[in-house]
């Protein structure tokens, strides 16, 4: 490529009587009589009338394509309506499709599967858990616990289940809030 531009740029000038022989020569009509290019003007003329006449034909029958539809009641709305529910119709029954409908509801019900299987698993963990030694141990400590808050309070232990001795040192130590602050601050604003 360097060569062949190397070789463009040692070419000598253009002398005034090339420059004056290029001038004369009209590329656009160089082997073109005045009669051929009378013919291409005639031609050219005829096209033109025949493409306006198109036009209008074509402007015509587009008028009475709106007419009928006006008249069949078919609207742009109604139409595109029609057009997408025909879309979706002939996505549906495509292969992609009814392939991802197959491969999404496989993977969904696989899904539920692993976690029912995963809750199950949990449940049965949990439920081994509190029957384990040390969950027993841990359990029995907080009832003592509770026990011993609830008798220093002022109850007396009935015993009961693990949730009752809980339940009820709740209510015991709700007991022991005071409940003068909203009285005199009642008392104040009056």
């Amino acid at each position: 490529m360097e060569t062949r531009q190397q070789g463009f740029m040692d070419s000598q000038p253009l002398r005034e009587a090339d420059e004056d022989l290029v001038s004369e020569v009209n590329l656009t009509n160089s082997v073109m009589t005045e009669e051929e290019r009378e013919e291409i003007q005639q031609e050219l003329a005829k096209l033109e009338e025949e493409i306006n006449t198109l036009k209008q034909v074509l402007s015509s029958k587009e008028k009475q394509h709106a007419e009928l539809k006006q008249k069949l009641g078919i609207t742009p709305l109604s139409e595109i309506r029609n057009n997408f529910s025909r879309g979706w119709q002939d996505m549906q029954s495509s292969m992609a499709y009814k392939k991802t409908s197959e491969t999404l509801t496989t993977a969904g019900q696989k899904t539920t599967a692993a976690f029912s299987t995963l809750g199950t698993a949990i449940s049965r963990k949990f439920g081994d858990m509190r029957n384990s030694p040390s969950f027993k141990s841990f359990e029995e400590k907080v009832e003592s616990t509770v026990s011993t808050i609830k008798t220093k309070v002022g109850g007396t232990s009935t015993g009961g289940s693990f949730e009752e001795v809980l339940s009820s040192a709740a209510n015991a130590s709700n007991q022991d809030m005071p409940t003068n602050n909203v009285t005199d601050a009642s008392e104040g604003q009056c």
